[in-house]
């Protein structure tokens, strides 16, 4: 299918970050949402745009403000003078890919009108139920280190989003090679290169990856340990156990396997641990939830292939 020329044209606008790439794409197959978290001018906003604008779907990009109302978010009823009825006015969340910036600087009334459209793929107006577009994928960016005028994601709303990837610098070398194409004027322009019907083929075909049972209980080894850890006040739910399965399965379709292997969740677990874990006071002190999943990494024993 066209993920190939997916991922391809992302490395080649998104310099620098094949890996932060793929967790996209992983997240993508396996119908979850991204949460990109970083400094404000690493390009998270550039490579959701990008996602986006390589398929044919619908995009919509909505930035997130502090007196931003669910209705600009989901849509409402509003009443039609001419027509003396109340007609229903659909938000810009309905799309396939929606580009969501700063979701922290909303209010939480705001931000928990998400809930029901990341999670069930349908939102209720005025009493009235409307499915989500298929496929429908959010893309959610936010900046960790600025609190004036933000509100933290609650649990409940982080534990919607499949993965968190903090985005990171580019190395040296990518570096300059972005300073030349933006000297040169030599970007290169984004075109849908995968329609949404291929998507969604590839997004089936992801479900029928295998687990065997030896690798099916290391991952749960991975989710138990987070709710045994000494510093982890709520650990890894069920949901947060599928989601990881889920990954693992996709992260093993992009490499060309139809069976998970060890490596395959070790690769996208802390990406889809981290930030489902509420730590306690004493140990958010102490130790970040990333440390506490590279600890848990290498301290659960690994199935041998057989």
């Amino acid at each position: 299918m066209g993920m190939e020329q997916v991922i391809k044209q992302l490395n080649e606008v998104y310099l620098g970050k094949e890996d932060v790439v793929r967790l996209c794409c992983t997240a993508l197959l396996a119908e979850g949402h991204i949460l990109l978290e970083d400094v404000p001018g690493t390009g998270k906003t550039l490579l959701a745009k990008t996602i986006a604008a390589s398929f044919d779907g619908a995009f919509s990009r909505i930035q997130f403000t502090a007196d931003l109302l669910p209705s600009d978010v989901i849509g409402a009823d509003y009443f039609n003078m001419q027509t003396q009825t109340f007609d229903h006015r659909q938000g810009p969340i309905f799309a396939n890919i929606v580009l969501i910036d700063e979701i922290n600087r909303a209010v939480p009334r705001t931000q928990s009108a998400l809930l029901e459209a990341m999670e069930e793929r349908q939102v209720s107006i005025g009493g009235e139920t409307y499915p989500m577009p298929k496929p429908f994928f959010v893309i959610a960016t936010q900046n960790p280190i600025e609190s004036a005028g933000t509100f933290p994601l609650p649990d409940a709303q982080l534990d919607r989003f499949l993965i968190s990837i903090p985005v990171g610098y580019p190395d040296v070398a990518e570096e300059r090679e972005l300073l030349l194409q933006v000297m040169r004027q030599t970007r290169k322009t984004v075109e849908a290169v995968a329609t949404l019907e291929e998507l969604r083929r590839a997004q089936e075909e992801v479900k029928q990856v295998s687990i065997q049972d030896d690798v099916l209980d290391y991952l749960l080894g991975l989710v138990h340990a987070t709710r045994e850890h000494q510093s982890v006040e709520v650990g890894v739910s069920p949901r947060g156990a599928i989601a990881l399965m889920r990954a693992s399965q996709s992260y093993a379709y992009l490499h060309n396997r139809l069976y998970v292997i060890p490596e395959d969740v070790k690769a996208v677990a802390p990406y889809v641990l981290a930030h489902r874990l509420t730590l306690t006071l004493e140990g958010g002190i102490k130790s970040t939830k990333q440390d506490i999943i590279r600890y848990i990494l290498e301290t659960v024993s690994v199935p041998v292939e057989g």
